[in-house]
């Protein structure tokens, strides 16, 4: 496939509006079922779980996580932290407690993060979010016997810097004992000029320093034993196909433990609303990655 580089801004907004390359309806019809299975997913794990809304991680506004509790008490949990996609712009934790049934049911802390989406929050503000998020559950959650982080889109990218950071600014070094990063963008340069990029208005600088694409080196350092599972659509756009690829090839090639899903039969939406379903083949996988298949 070409370059990126060489593509028109036509080309390159269709290829990053993921909701136009689904095979199941129109872009608009996609976004809206994509939101109401998300909150139908969230309100009925709301309703099957014990839950902690609102716990706040910092103190602005935004800066709250929703926590999804197993019934039994056992000391040694493993913890789940998603973060949600929607382009940054888009979303928040109220939807992203879908996926907690399955894990919960198994025994898994399922925590729902929250961050400051633009025009509100930039990206600067949201990278530093997430992290602050993890260093702040770890302080909460002593007691797991494992840390994991899983993010679809905007928020597989958040998840990917969160691998890359450099720990000694913080009072922790979270031990991230692996990763899921679904359907993400791990080089944020392409949608700079889109429409992606309009709420957001990041410069190439700001670009570059948030592309997890860039900080292998440091994801190997602060992560070196992670388990990390990179997968994509079928029904994708090439180019986010091509994120993923590459991302998935450069950190096999720095000597990290990863593995790729192309999962078949869906497109951007449908690879994630899925994890409600404990038969379906990316929840199995997350629920063996944490040790509770």
């Amino acid at each position: 496939m070409s370059d990126w580089k060489s593509m028109s801004k036509d080309e390159l907004e269709l290829q990053y509006s993921p909701s136009r390359w689904s095979p199941r309806m129109s872009a608009d019809d996609v976004i809206r079922a994509h939101v109401s299975a998300l909150k139908s997913g969230t309100e009925r794990a709301r309703s099957v779980t014990q839950t902690l809304m609102d716990v706040p991680y910092g103190e602005a506004e935004g800066e709250k996580l929703d926590v999804y509790l197993p019934s039994s008490s056992s000391p040694d949990v493993p913890l789940v932290i998603y973060f949600h996609g929607g382009y940054w712009q888009f979303l928040s934790k109220d939807e992203s407690g879908f996926l907690a049934v399955p894990l919960v049911q198994k025994g898994a802390v399922v925590v729902a993060v929250g961050y400051s989406i633009a025009p509100k929050g930039d990206m600067d503000l949201m990278v530093s979010q997430v992290r602050r998020s993890v260093v702040s559950v770890i302080q909460q959650y002593s007691h797991i016997s494992g840390l994991y982080l899983c993010g679809h889109s905007a928020g597989a990218h958040l998840a990917a810097m969160v691998l890359s950071t450099d720990w000694t600014q913080y009072d922790v070094s979270p031990q991230i004992k692996g990763a899921f990063l679904v359907s993400g963008i791990y080089d944020l340069q392409p949608i700079l000029s889109t429409y992606v990029n309009e709420p957001l208005k990041m410069t190439e600088e700001v670009a570059l320093r948030n592309s997890p694409s860039r900080f292998l080196s440091q994801l190997k350092v602060s992560s070196a034993s992670c388990d990390i599972t990179v997968a994509v659509a079928q029904n994708d756009s090439p180019e986010f196909r091509k994120q993923s690829e590459e991302y998935y090839k450069a950190l096999e090639s720095a000597g990290l433990k990863v593995s790729f899903e192309d999962v078949s039969e869906t497109d951007h939406f449908s690879i994630i609303e899925q994890l409600v379903d404990e038969n379906y083949l990316l929840t199995k996988l997350l629920l063996k990655m944490i040790g509770k298949s």
